[in-house]
Protein backbone atom coordinates (compact mmCIF):
# COMPACT_ATOMS: atom_id res chain seq x y z
CA UNK A 1 0.00 0.00 0.00
CA UNK A 2 1.34 3.56 -0.66
CA UNK A 3 0.68 6.34 1.96
CA UNK A 4 0.76 9.58 1.75
CA UNK A 5 1.87 11.99 4.89
CA UNK A 6 1.17 15.30 4.01
CA UNK A 7 2.26 17.77 7.51
CA UNK A 8 4.25 21.10 6.92
CA UNK A 9 6.29 19.38 10.51
CA UNK A 10 9.38 17.52 8.97
CA UNK A 11 9.50 16.01 12.71
CA UNK A 12 6.04 14.50 12.23
CA UNK A 13 6.61 13.55 8.66
CA UNK A 14 9.68 11.73 9.23
CA UNK A 15 8.47 9.90 12.16
CA UNK A 16 5.31 8.93 10.43
CA UNK A 17 7.59 8.10 7.55
CA UNK A 18 9.56 5.70 9.85
CA UNK A 19 6.67 3.65 11.25
CA UNK A 20 5.56 3.06 8.47
CA UNK A 21 8.57 1.74 6.63
CA UNK A 22 8.77 -0.73 9.09
CA UNK A 23 5.35 -1.98 8.30
CA UNK A 24 6.34 -2.22 4.60
CA UNK A 25 4.18 0.46 3.39
CA UNK A 26 5.26 3.16 0.49
CA UNK A 27 5.46 6.53 1.84
CA UNK A 28 5.38 9.83 -0.03
CA UNK A 29 5.33 13.04 1.60
CA UNK A 30 4.06 16.78 1.53
CA UNK A 31 4.28 19.57 3.69
CA UNK A 32 0.72 21.14 2.27
CA UNK A 33 -2.27 20.87 0.41
CA UNK A 34 -0.97 21.93 -3.02
CA UNK A 35 2.16 19.75 -3.15
CA UNK A 36 0.13 16.91 -1.88
CA UNK A 37 -2.46 17.54 -4.92
CA UNK A 38 0.74 17.45 -7.03
CA UNK A 39 1.57 14.17 -5.91
CA UNK A 40 -1.69 12.32 -5.94
CA UNK A 41 -1.77 13.63 -9.92
CA UNK A 42 1.54 11.76 -10.43
CA UNK A 43 1.32 8.71 -8.16
CA UNK A 44 -0.96 5.87 -7.12
CA UNK A 45 -1.67 6.73 -3.13
CA UNK A 46 -4.03 4.33 -1.64
CA UNK A 47 -4.08 6.22 1.85
CA UNK A 48 -3.87 10.18 2.99
CA UNK A 49 -2.51 11.23 6.27
CA UNK A 50 -3.66 14.35 6.47
CA UNK A 51 -2.41 17.41 9.26
CA UNK A 52 -5.78 19.93 9.44
CA UNK A 53 -3.63 23.44 10.20
CA UNK A 54 -0.67 23.95 7.28
CA UNK A 55 0.23 27.07 5.32
CA UNK A 56 -0.88 28.00 1.59
CA UNK A 57 -3.88 25.23 1.63
CA UNK A 58 -5.11 23.62 4.94
CA UNK A 59 -6.17 20.38 5.64
CA UNK A 60 -10.02 21.19 5.07
CA UNK A 61 -9.53 22.52 1.80
CA UNK A 62 -6.86 19.96 0.97
CA UNK A 63 -9.59 17.08 1.95
CA UNK A 64 -12.36 18.77 -0.13
CA UNK A 65 -10.32 18.50 -3.20
CA UNK A 66 -8.99 15.26 -3.52
CA UNK A 67 -12.36 13.61 -2.74
CA UNK A 68 -13.50 16.15 -5.71
CA UNK A 69 -10.78 14.87 -8.20
CA UNK A 70 -10.50 11.24 -6.99
CA UNK A 71 -14.11 10.35 -6.59
CA UNK A 72 -13.58 6.98 -9.06
CA UNK A 73 -12.11 4.75 -6.21
CA UNK A 74 -12.22 4.96 -2.84
CA UNK A 75 -9.17 7.12 -1.34
CA UNK A 76 -9.36 7.31 2.52
CA UNK A 77 -8.37 10.14 4.44
CA UNK A 78 -7.39 10.06 8.19
CA UNK A 79 -6.45 13.35 9.68
CA UNK A 80 -3.92 14.06 12.16
CA UNK A 81 -4.31 16.43 14.32
CA UNK A 82 -3.48 17.63 17.66
CA UNK A 83 -7.12 19.55 17.79
CA UNK A 84 -9.51 17.88 20.20
CA UNK A 85 -12.79 20.01 19.89
CA UNK A 86 -16.00 18.43 18.63
CA UNK A 87 -16.64 21.19 16.03
CA UNK A 88 -13.29 20.49 14.42
CA UNK A 89 -13.78 16.56 14.17
CA UNK A 90 -17.24 17.27 12.72
CA UNK A 91 -15.13 19.37 10.16
CA UNK A 92 -13.09 17.28 9.66
CA UNK A 93 -15.91 14.46 8.53
CA UNK A 94 -17.82 17.26 6.71
CA UNK A 95 -15.24 18.04 4.31
CA UNK A 96 -14.46 14.15 3.21
CA UNK A 97 -12.63 12.65 6.25
CA UNK A 98 -12.96 8.95 6.68
CA UNK A 99 -11.09 9.11 10.26
CA UNK A 100 -8.91 10.95 12.42
CA UNK A 101 -5.50 9.86 14.60
CA UNK A 102 -4.50 12.33 17.50
CA UNK A 103 -0.94 13.83 18.06
CA UNK A 104 1.15 12.73 19.60
CA UNK A 105 0.75 9.33 17.27
CA UNK A 106 0.26 6.21 19.14
CA UNK A 107 2.06 3.57 16.73
CA UNK A 108 -0.60 0.77 17.46
CA UNK A 109 -3.51 2.45 16.63
CA UNK A 110 -1.74 4.27 13.84
CA UNK A 111 -1.40 0.90 12.24
CA UNK A 112 -4.48 -0.71 13.40
CA UNK A 113 -6.64 2.24 11.42
CA UNK A 114 -4.12 2.07 8.19
CA UNK A 115 -4.77 -1.32 8.37
CA UNK A 116 -9.10 -1.68 8.29
CA UNK A 117 -8.67 1.50 5.95
CA UNK A 118 -5.95 -0.80 3.39
CA UNK A 119 -9.04 -3.33 3.53
CA UNK A 120 -11.36 -0.53 2.26
CA UNK A 121 -9.44 0.28 -0.24
CA UNK A 122 -8.72 -2.78 -1.52
CA UNK A 123 -12.11 -3.57 -1.48
CA UNK A 124 -12.68 -0.29 -3.70
CA UNK A 125 -10.63 -0.85 -6.09
CA UNK A 126 -10.94 -4.60 -6.63
CA UNK A 127 -15.58 -2.86 -7.31
CA UNK A 128 -13.85 -0.65 -9.12
CA UNK A 129 -11.94 -2.94 -11.83
CA UNK A 130 -14.56 -5.17 -11.77
CA UNK A 131 -17.22 -2.63 -12.51
CA UNK A 132 -15.33 -1.30 -15.50
CA UNK A 133 -14.98 -5.06 -16.62
CA UNK A 134 -18.72 -4.90 -16.52
CA UNK A 135 -18.79 -1.89 -18.59
CA UNK A 136 -16.39 -2.73 -21.03
CA UNK A 137 -18.69 -6.29 -21.88
CA UNK A 138 -21.47 -3.97 -21.51
CA UNK A 139 -20.29 -1.60 -24.40
CA UNK A 140 -18.93 -4.48 -26.51
CA UNK A 141 -22.69 -6.14 -26.09
CA UNK A 142 -24.36 -2.97 -27.31
CA UNK A 143 -22.37 -2.42 -29.91
CA UNK A 144 -22.36 -6.29 -30.91
CA UNK A 145 -26.29 -5.36 -30.17
CA UNK A 146 -26.44 -2.03 -32.29
CA UNK A 147 -24.39 -3.86 -35.73
CA UNK A 148 -26.44 -7.10 -35.33
CA UNK A 149 -29.91 -4.54 -34.93
CA UNK A 150 -28.53 -2.97 -38.16
CA UNK A 151 -28.35 -5.90 -40.37
CA UNK A 152 -32.02 -7.09 -38.94
CA UNK A 153 -33.52 -3.51 -39.29
CA UNK A 154 -32.11 -3.40 -43.25
CA UNK A 155 -32.91 -6.96 -43.78
CA UNK A 156 -36.13 -7.17 -42.72
CA UNK A 157 -37.64 -3.72 -42.81
CA UNK A 158 -39.15 -3.05 -46.69
CA UNK A 159 -42.58 -2.13 -45.09
CA UNK A 160 -42.04 1.79 -45.78
CA UNK A 161 -41.63 1.37 -49.93
CA UNK A 162 -45.35 1.16 -49.65
CA UNK A 163 -47.07 3.38 -47.48
CA UNK A 164 -50.42 3.47 -49.79
CA UNK A 165 -50.79 -0.77 -49.16
CA UNK A 166 -49.34 -1.30 -46.08
CA UNK A 167 -49.59 0.72 -42.19
CA UNK A 168 -47.92 -1.32 -39.49
CA UNK A 169 -47.27 -1.49 -35.91
CA UNK A 170 -44.41 -3.24 -34.61
CA UNK A 171 -43.47 -3.04 -30.98
CA UNK A 172 -40.61 -5.96 -29.61
CA UNK A 173 -40.73 -6.77 -25.89
CA UNK A 174 -37.14 -6.90 -25.89
CA UNK A 175 -34.20 -5.42 -28.35
CA UNK A 176 -34.84 -7.59 -30.67
CA UNK A 177 -38.35 -8.80 -32.30
CA UNK A 178 -39.15 -12.49 -32.63
CA UNK A 179 -42.19 -11.26 -34.88
CA UNK A 180 -41.45 -10.25 -38.52
CA UNK A 181 -43.51 -8.00 -41.26
CA UNK A 182 -41.70 -8.61 -44.86
CA UNK A 183 -43.18 -6.67 -46.95
CA UNK A 184 -41.90 -7.32 -51.22
CA UNK A 185 -43.78 -6.29 -54.70
CA UNK A 186 -43.07 -9.19 -57.78
CA UNK A 187 -41.65 -8.91 -61.20
CA UNK A 188 -45.47 -8.53 -61.98
CA UNK A 189 -46.59 -5.66 -59.85
CA UNK A 190 -48.62 -8.53 -57.23
CA UNK A 191 -47.64 -6.94 -53.31
CA UNK A 192 -46.95 -9.68 -50.88
CA UNK A 193 -46.71 -9.27 -47.00
CA UNK A 194 -45.75 -12.06 -44.65
CA UNK A 195 -46.38 -11.45 -41.01
CA UNK A 196 -44.44 -13.93 -39.16
CA UNK A 197 -44.10 -15.16 -35.07
CA UNK A 198 -41.60 -17.19 -34.00
CA UNK A 199 -41.41 -18.92 -30.66
CA UNK A 200 -40.52 -16.76 -27.59
CA UNK A 201 -39.34 -13.18 -27.88
CA UNK A 202 -35.73 -11.56 -28.12
CA UNK A 203 -32.50 -12.46 -29.90
CA UNK A 204 -33.15 -16.48 -29.90
CA UNK A 205 -36.49 -15.97 -31.50
CA UNK A 206 -35.24 -13.52 -34.05
CA UNK A 207 -32.81 -15.51 -36.03
CA UNK A 208 -34.86 -17.58 -37.44
CA UNK A 209 -36.11 -14.15 -39.43
CA UNK A 210 -32.88 -13.27 -41.35
CA UNK A 211 -33.12 -17.03 -43.13
CA UNK A 212 -36.94 -17.00 -43.33
CA UNK A 213 -36.15 -13.25 -44.98
CA UNK A 214 -33.83 -14.32 -47.53
CA UNK A 215 -36.37 -17.12 -48.87
CA UNK A 216 -39.50 -14.93 -48.53
CA UNK A 217 -37.39 -11.58 -50.81
CA UNK A 218 -35.89 -14.36 -53.26
CA UNK A 219 -39.11 -15.95 -53.92
CA UNK A 220 -41.05 -12.91 -54.18
CA UNK A 221 -39.12 -11.60 -56.88
CA UNK A 222 -39.12 -14.61 -58.94
CA UNK A 223 -43.08 -14.17 -58.73
CA UNK A 224 -43.65 -17.59 -57.12
CA UNK A 225 -46.81 -18.32 -55.64
CA UNK A 226 -47.94 -18.25 -52.16
CA UNK A 227 -47.97 -21.80 -51.47
CA UNK A 228 -44.74 -22.21 -52.93
CA UNK A 229 -43.13 -19.53 -50.83
CA UNK A 230 -44.90 -20.91 -47.70
CA UNK A 231 -43.62 -24.66 -48.54
CA UNK A 232 -39.97 -23.11 -49.09
CA UNK A 233 -39.99 -21.00 -45.92
CA UNK A 234 -41.33 -23.80 -44.13
CA UNK A 235 -38.31 -26.34 -45.43
CA UNK A 236 -35.38 -23.91 -44.46
CA UNK A 237 -36.63 -23.28 -41.38
CA UNK A 238 -37.55 -26.82 -40.11
CA UNK A 239 -33.90 -27.09 -41.63
CA UNK A 240 -32.47 -24.73 -39.22
CA UNK A 241 -34.43 -24.32 -36.37
CA UNK A 242 -34.38 -26.72 -33.26
CA UNK A 243 -37.43 -29.02 -32.66
CA UNK A 244 -38.99 -27.24 -29.93
CA UNK A 245 -38.52 -23.39 -32.59
CA UNK A 246 -41.17 -22.33 -35.34
CA UNK A 247 -42.76 -19.87 -36.88
CA UNK A 248 -46.44 -19.31 -37.15
CA UNK A 249 -47.06 -17.11 -40.38
CA UNK A 250 -49.44 -15.47 -42.64
CA UNK A 251 -48.89 -15.04 -46.08
CA UNK A 252 -50.82 -13.16 -48.51
CA UNK A 253 -50.62 -11.77 -52.35
CA UNK A 254 -52.53 -8.47 -53.53
CA UNK A 255 -52.89 -8.65 -57.16
CA UNK A 256 -51.68 -5.71 -59.04
CA UNK A 257 -54.79 -4.47 -59.58
CA UNK A 258 -55.94 -5.12 -55.81
CA UNK A 259 -59.39 -6.97 -56.54
CA UNK A 260 -58.02 -10.37 -55.75
CA UNK A 261 -55.65 -11.54 -52.71
CA UNK A 262 -54.58 -15.29 -52.06
CA UNK A 263 -53.61 -16.19 -48.43
CA UNK A 264 -51.89 -19.27 -46.97
CA UNK A 265 -52.55 -19.03 -42.89
CA UNK A 266 -50.45 -21.02 -40.44
CA UNK A 267 -50.44 -20.79 -36.56
CA UNK A 268 -51.55 -16.51 -36.29
CA UNK A 269 -54.47 -15.83 -34.76
CA UNK A 270 -57.42 -15.02 -37.28
CA UNK A 271 -57.23 -12.78 -39.93
CA UNK A 272 -60.05 -10.18 -40.93
CA UNK A 273 -61.27 -8.62 -44.00
CA UNK A 274 -63.08 -5.39 -42.77
CA UNK A 275 -64.50 -2.48 -44.69
CA UNK A 276 -64.06 1.44 -44.07
CA UNK A 277 -66.33 1.44 -40.72
CA UNK A 278 -64.07 -1.51 -39.44
CA UNK A 279 -67.18 -4.33 -39.96
CA UNK A 280 -65.70 -7.48 -40.24
CA UNK A 281 -66.62 -9.00 -43.48
CA UNK A 282 -64.50 -12.56 -43.22
CA UNK A 283 -62.53 -14.00 -41.08
CA UNK A 284 -59.91 -16.15 -42.20
CA UNK A 285 -58.96 -18.70 -39.96
CA UNK A 286 -55.26 -20.32 -39.54
CA UNK A 287 -55.51 -24.13 -42.12
CA UNK A 288 -52.45 -25.14 -41.38
CA UNK A 289 -49.74 -25.74 -38.65
CA UNK A 290 -46.85 -23.32 -38.45
CA UNK A 291 -44.21 -22.97 -40.63
CA UNK A 292 -40.96 -25.21 -39.38
CA UNK A 293 -42.71 -28.03 -38.09
CA UNK A 294 -43.77 -30.37 -41.00
CA UNK A 295 -41.42 -32.19 -43.23
CA UNK A 296 -41.55 -31.21 -47.50
CA UNK A 297 -43.45 -34.03 -48.30
CA UNK A 298 -46.60 -33.37 -45.14
CA UNK A 299 -46.22 -29.50 -46.27
CA UNK A 300 -49.66 -28.26 -46.61
CA UNK A 301 -50.24 -26.15 -50.15
CA UNK A 302 -53.82 -24.84 -49.51
CA UNK A 303 -54.54 -21.61 -49.79
CA UNK A 304 -57.61 -18.97 -49.47
CA UNK A 305 -58.68 -16.96 -52.79
CA UNK A 306 -61.27 -14.12 -52.50
CA UNK A 307 -62.13 -10.96 -54.75
CA UNK A 308 -61.60 -7.89 -52.63
CA UNK A 309 -61.68 -4.00 -53.56
CA UNK A 310 -60.59 -0.56 -52.52
CA UNK A 311 -63.06 -0.38 -49.60
CA UNK A 312 -61.76 -3.09 -47.72
CA UNK A 313 -58.62 -3.58 -45.54
CA UNK A 314 -56.72 -6.81 -44.23
CA UNK A 315 -55.88 -7.21 -40.42
CA UNK A 316 -53.07 -9.02 -39.50
CA UNK A 317 -52.22 -9.62 -36.42
CA UNK A 318 -49.87 -11.85 -33.81
CA UNK A 319 -50.73 -13.34 -30.34
CA UNK A 320 -48.82 -11.06 -28.58
CA UNK A 321 -52.17 -8.20 -28.80
CA UNK A 322 -55.13 -10.70 -27.97
CA UNK A 323 -52.98 -12.82 -25.27
CA UNK A 324 -52.19 -9.33 -23.05
CA UNK A 325 -53.54 -9.78 -20.01
CA UNK A 326 -54.41 -6.56 -17.13
CA UNK A 327 -53.90 -6.67 -13.48
CA UNK A 328 -56.64 -8.85 -13.07
CA UNK A 329 -54.90 -11.52 -15.57
CA UNK A 330 -57.81 -11.31 -18.55
CA UNK A 331 -57.02 -11.57 -21.73
CA UNK A 332 -57.59 -8.75 -24.22
CA UNK A 333 -58.99 -11.47 -26.77
CA UNK A 334 -60.29 -11.52 -30.13
CA UNK A 335 -63.89 -10.07 -29.42
CA UNK A 336 -62.11 -6.85 -27.10
CA UNK A 337 -60.16 -6.76 -30.60
CA UNK A 338 -62.82 -7.16 -33.25
CA UNK A 339 -64.59 -4.00 -31.00
CA UNK A 340 -61.15 -2.22 -31.20
CA UNK A 341 -61.30 -2.16 -34.87
CA UNK A 342 -65.04 -1.41 -35.60
CA UNK A 343 -64.58 1.38 -33.01
CA UNK A 344 -61.49 2.62 -35.32
CA UNK A 345 -59.74 3.42 -31.75
CA UNK A 346 -56.15 2.53 -31.42
CA UNK A 347 -55.37 -0.63 -29.69
CA UNK A 348 -53.61 0.79 -26.24
CA UNK A 349 -52.00 -0.94 -23.79
CA UNK A 350 -54.02 -3.60 -21.93
CA UNK A 351 -51.51 -4.57 -19.38
CA UNK A 352 -48.87 -2.37 -17.06
CA UNK A 353 -46.20 -4.20 -18.66
CA UNK A 354 -45.49 -5.64 -22.09
CA UNK A 355 -45.27 -9.37 -22.10
CA UNK A 356 -45.11 -10.46 -25.54
CA UNK A 357 -43.83 -9.03 -29.20
CA UNK A 358 -46.97 -7.18 -30.30
CA UNK A 359 -47.29 -7.02 -34.70
CA UNK A 360 -50.13 -5.40 -36.08
CA UNK A 361 -50.77 -5.04 -40.26
CA UNK A 362 -53.60 -3.28 -42.05
CA UNK A 363 -53.23 -4.28 -45.43
CA UNK A 364 -55.04 -1.84 -47.67
CA UNK A 365 -56.74 -3.86 -50.73
CA UNK A 366 -56.10 -0.78 -53.47
CA UNK A 367 -54.40 -0.94 -56.63
CA UNK A 368 -50.28 -1.07 -56.28
CA UNK A 369 -48.42 1.29 -57.81
CA UNK A 370 -45.65 -0.23 -60.56
CA UNK A 371 -42.13 0.03 -59.34
CA UNK A 372 -40.86 3.42 -60.24
CA UNK A 373 -37.70 3.55 -62.66
CA UNK A 374 -36.45 5.97 -64.80
CA UNK A 375 -37.17 5.13 -68.80
CA UNK A 376 -33.55 4.73 -70.00
CA UNK A 377 -33.31 5.27 -74.08
CA UNK A 378 -33.76 1.78 -75.70
CA UNK A 379 -30.45 0.43 -77.39
CA UNK A 380 -29.62 0.91 -81.28
CA UNK A 381 -28.10 -2.05 -81.74
CA UNK A 382 -29.98 -5.52 -82.60
CA UNK A 383 -29.40 -8.44 -79.73
CA UNK A 384 -29.59 -12.22 -79.73
CA UNK A 385 -29.70 -14.70 -77.14
CA UNK A 386 -29.97 -18.32 -77.08
CA UNK A 387 -29.48 -20.71 -74.36
CA UNK A 388 -29.76 -24.59 -74.31
CA UNK A 389 -30.60 -26.45 -71.37
CA UNK A 390 -30.21 -30.48 -70.80
CA UNK A 391 -31.56 -32.99 -68.03
CA UNK A 392 -28.96 -31.94 -65.64
CA UNK A 393 -29.56 -28.27 -65.69
CA UNK A 394 -32.65 -28.13 -65.72
CA UNK A 395 -33.06 -29.95 -62.45
CA UNK A 396 -30.69 -28.47 -60.89
CA UNK A 397 -31.30 -24.60 -62.26
CA UNK A 398 -34.54 -22.31 -62.63
CA UNK A 399 -32.93 -19.79 -64.50
CA UNK A 400 -35.89 -17.69 -66.14
CA UNK A 401 -34.50 -15.21 -63.63
CA UNK A 402 -31.17 -15.45 -64.46
CA UNK A 403 -32.35 -15.03 -68.02
CA UNK A 404 -34.19 -12.23 -67.20
CA UNK A 405 -31.09 -10.22 -65.67
CA UNK A 406 -28.94 -10.42 -68.91
CA UNK A 407 -32.14 -9.67 -71.26
CA UNK A 408 -32.42 -6.55 -68.68
CA UNK A 409 -29.01 -5.43 -69.34
CA UNK A 410 -29.92 -4.33 -72.95
CA UNK A 411 -30.76 -0.89 -72.99
CA UNK A 412 -34.73 -0.08 -72.44
CA UNK A 413 -35.63 -3.29 -71.50
CA UNK A 414 -35.16 -2.82 -67.75
CA UNK A 415 -38.88 -0.69 -67.65
CA UNK A 416 -40.11 -4.57 -69.55
CA UNK A 417 -38.93 -6.45 -66.78
CA UNK A 418 -42.14 -7.67 -65.72
CA UNK A 419 -44.00 -8.56 -68.46
CA UNK A 420 -40.40 -10.25 -69.77
CA UNK A 421 -40.43 -11.92 -66.52
CA UNK A 422 -44.19 -13.44 -67.13
CA UNK A 423 -43.55 -14.46 -70.25
CA UNK A 424 -40.66 -16.48 -70.05
CA UNK A 425 -41.82 -17.89 -66.56
CA UNK A 426 -45.28 -19.09 -67.80
CA UNK A 427 -43.35 -20.97 -71.37
CA UNK A 428 -40.69 -21.92 -69.41
CA UNK A 429 -43.05 -23.72 -66.68
CA UNK A 430 -45.04 -24.84 -69.25
CA UNK A 431 -42.46 -26.51 -71.39
CA UNK A 432 -40.72 -27.97 -68.02
CA UNK A 433 -44.06 -29.27 -66.84
CA UNK A 434 -46.27 -31.03 -69.54
CA UNK A 435 -43.52 -30.65 -72.33
CA UNK A 436 -40.73 -32.14 -70.40
CA UNK A 437 -42.46 -33.93 -67.56
CA UNK A 438 -45.66 -34.21 -69.33
CA UNK A 439 -47.80 -33.58 -66.47
CA UNK A 440 -51.39 -33.27 -66.45
CA UNK A 441 -52.68 -29.65 -64.61
CA UNK A 442 -56.05 -31.65 -64.19
CA UNK A 443 -54.56 -33.24 -61.16
CA UNK A 444 -54.39 -30.13 -59.48
CA UNK A 445 -58.65 -29.87 -59.59
CA UNK A 446 -58.51 -32.94 -57.21
CA UNK A 447 -58.63 -33.03 -53.42
CA UNK A 448 -55.81 -32.35 -52.62
CA UNK A 449 -54.23 -32.07 -55.92
CA UNK A 450 -51.93 -29.87 -55.86
CA UNK A 451 -50.23 -32.28 -53.05
CA UNK A 452 -50.12 -35.03 -55.41
CA UNK A 453 -48.80 -32.44 -58.47
CA UNK A 454 -46.13 -31.36 -56.88
CA UNK A 455 -45.19 -34.69 -55.32
CA UNK A 456 -45.20 -36.03 -59.06
CA UNK A 457 -43.41 -33.50 -60.60
CA UNK A 458 -40.61 -33.99 -58.28
CA UNK A 459 -40.72 -37.57 -58.57
CA UNK A 460 -40.37 -37.57 -62.76
CA UNK A 461 -38.36 -34.65 -62.26
CA UNK A 462 -35.64 -36.63 -60.34
CA UNK A 463 -35.90 -39.52 -63.34
CA UNK A 464 -35.42 -37.42 -65.83
CA UNK A 465 -32.67 -38.26 -68.66
CA UNK A 466 -32.13 -37.04 -72.24
CA UNK A 467 -34.60 -34.01 -72.10
CA UNK A 468 -33.63 -30.44 -73.40
CA UNK A 469 -35.27 -27.09 -73.77
CA UNK A 470 -34.20 -24.08 -75.80
CA UNK A 471 -34.80 -20.43 -74.82
CA UNK A 472 -34.16 -18.13 -77.70
CA UNK A 473 -34.66 -13.98 -77.25
CA UNK A 474 -33.86 -11.78 -80.20
CA UNK A 475 -34.55 -8.10 -80.06
CA UNK A 476 -35.23 -5.65 -83.06
CA UNK A 477 -34.87 -2.07 -82.30
CA UNK A 478 -35.86 -0.87 -85.76
CA UNK A 479 -39.62 -2.26 -84.71
CA UNK A 480 -38.65 -2.30 -80.82
CA UNK A 481 -39.86 -5.68 -80.45
CA UNK A 482 -38.89 -8.75 -78.54
CA UNK A 483 -39.01 -12.24 -80.27
CA UNK A 484 -39.10 -15.43 -78.19
CA UNK A 485 -38.52 -19.14 -79.03
CA UNK A 486 -39.21 -21.41 -76.02
CA UNK A 487 -38.61 -25.45 -77.33
CA UNK A 488 -38.76 -28.73 -75.51
CA UNK A 489 -38.25 -32.21 -76.36
CA UNK A 490 -41.51 -33.14 -75.22
CA UNK A 491 -43.72 -34.98 -77.19
CA UNK A 492 -45.75 -31.80 -77.97
CA UNK A 493 -49.64 -31.17 -78.37
CA UNK A 494 -52.30 -33.54 -79.35
CA UNK A 495 -53.38 -33.19 -82.60
CA UNK A 496 -56.20 -30.26 -81.44
CA UNK A 497 -56.28 -26.53 -82.88
CA UNK A 498 -53.88 -24.36 -81.02
CA UNK A 499 -56.26 -22.53 -79.01
CA UNK A 500 -57.55 -25.97 -77.37
CA UNK A 501 -53.92 -26.93 -77.52
CA UNK A 502 -53.21 -23.79 -75.43
CA UNK A 503 -55.67 -24.71 -72.88
CA UNK A 504 -54.61 -28.10 -72.82
CA UNK A 505 -51.51 -27.31 -71.29
CA UNK A 506 -52.60 -24.48 -68.65
CA UNK A 507 -53.75 -24.20 -65.16
CA UNK A 508 -54.93 -21.34 -63.15
CA UNK A 509 -53.33 -18.37 -64.97
CA UNK A 510 -51.90 -20.51 -68.12
CA UNK A 511 -51.02 -19.59 -71.30
CA UNK A 512 -54.02 -17.54 -72.18
CA UNK A 513 -52.33 -14.71 -70.01
CA UNK A 514 -49.34 -14.52 -72.94
CA UNK A 515 -52.17 -13.72 -75.56
CA UNK A 516 -52.98 -10.74 -73.30
CA UNK A 517 -49.15 -9.55 -72.69
CA UNK A 518 -47.30 -10.68 -76.10
CA UNK A 519 -48.28 -8.67 -79.40
CA UNK A 520 -48.19 -12.09 -81.13
CA UNK A 521 -48.12 -16.00 -79.16
CA UNK A 522 -48.11 -19.21 -82.14
CA UNK A 523 -47.05 -22.65 -82.05
CA UNK A 524 -45.66 -25.03 -84.36
CA UNK A 525 -47.03 -28.01 -85.58
CA UNK A 526 -46.16 -30.82 -83.42
CA UNK A 527 -46.97 -28.41 -80.06
CA UNK A 528 -43.57 -28.48 -78.37
CA UNK A 529 -42.67 -24.82 -79.56
CA UNK A 530 -44.22 -21.69 -79.04
CA UNK A 531 -43.10 -18.01 -80.68
CA UNK A 532 -43.73 -14.81 -78.92
CA UNK A 533 -43.45 -11.40 -80.19
CA UNK A 534 -44.11 -8.79 -77.53
CA UNK A 535 -43.49 -4.94 -78.62
CA UNK A 536 -42.18 -2.35 -76.78
CA UNK A 537 -44.15 0.64 -76.17
CA UNK A 538 -42.15 3.81 -77.58
CA UNK A 539 -40.78 5.46 -74.85
CA UNK A 540 -42.20 9.00 -73.72
CA UNK A 541 -40.72 12.33 -74.12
Amino acid sequence: MHVLVVDDQPLNCTLLKVMLEQQNYQVSVASNGVEALAILDQQSIDIVLLDVIMPIMDGYETAAKIKLHHNEVHLPIIFITSLDDQSSIERCLEVGGDDFIHKPFDKVILTAKIKAHSRTRKLSLKTHEQNKLLEYHYNQTEREHEIVEHIFNNALENQHQFTDNIDFHLSPASMFNGDMCLVGQSPIGSLYCMLGDFTGHGLAAAVGAMPASKVFYTMVNKGMAVSDIAAEVNAVLAQLLPGHMFCAATIIELSSSGKSVSAWLGGLPDAYLIDQQGKVLRTLESQHMALGILERDEFERELVHFEVDKSMRLVLATDGIIETTNAQDEFFGEQRFIQTLASKRKVTSHGSEQQDDLSLVLFNCVAIPPLAEEQEPYSKLPFNFSLTLNSRQIKQTDPVLEIVEVITQVGGLKAHRSDIFLLLSEAYNNALDHGVLGLDSEIKNKEDGFIEYYQLREATLAKLVDALIIVDMRYCPDTLSLYFTICDSGNGFASMDSTANSNNREHGRGLSILEEIAEQVTYNASGNQIEMCYKLQPQQS
